[in-house]
């Protein structure tokens, strides 16, 4: 069992961060195989809109971080995306990751039909805003970027679940308790049903 952590946080020692460790640390406790991809560190270059990799499957840019990352998605079994929340959306590394990798998670019939190339995956998704709740949900905050992510894996034809962490201004760095277990929960059930 494979499992990727795709950390889009700048904070290495953030929410968003310490909610993936308490994912990892649940996959390994498992017997899963893990890996943290920290995108904030990664080279990813940005995508120039060739469209040459729908017809290849293969992004035609110079090797980088991305090609390695679309690998690593396409051996995990689980997936799991920790982004903080920017405007109601995922984070801009996430997002430009996401880009580059459009034929790891769907190719197109002859007819130009999208075709997801992910069936059967499992993923989990957390979000983390600093708006406290219920105003999270109302303004739909953490809920937009846990959307915009949900969008690109579901086109990938994976099942998603998700977790939003919602007020970590107060929180004073800590991720908080019922956060944790609810990520160990599903990361768990995710684990099983494989």
């Amino acid at each position: 069992m494979n499992v990727l952590l795709l950390n889009a946080s700048p904070r290495p020692a953030g929410i968003v961060s310490q909610a993936l460790d308490a994912a990892a640390s649940t996959a390994r406790q498992a017997g899963a195989e893990t890996v943290k991809a920290e995108l904030y560190r990664a080279p990813i270059a940005p995508c120039t809109g060739c469209m040459r990799c729908r017809a290849t499957g293969v992004c035609p840019l110079p090797h980088d971080a991305a090609h390695e990352l679309g690998e690593a998605i396409r051996r995990a079994d689980l997936l799991v995306v920790g982004t903080p929340t920017y405007w109601s959306g995922m984070a801009a590394r996430l997002k430009l990751l996401f880009e580059r990798l459009v034929p790891v998670f769907m190719g197109e019939s002859p007819r130009g039909i999208p075709q997801p190339r992910l069936k059967g995956r499992q993923a989990v998704v957390i979000a983390a805003c600093t708006t406290p709740w219920p105003f999270n949900l109302l303004f739909r905050q953490s809920r937009g970027a846990v959307r915009s992510v949900r969008e690109v894996l579901s086109t990938g034809g994976m099942r998603i679940r998700s977790v939003e962490i919602a007020g970590t201004k107060a929180l004073d760095g800590h991720l908080p308790e019922a956060a944790r277990r609810k990520i160990e929960r599903l990361v768990g059930r995710a684990l099983k049903t494989k």
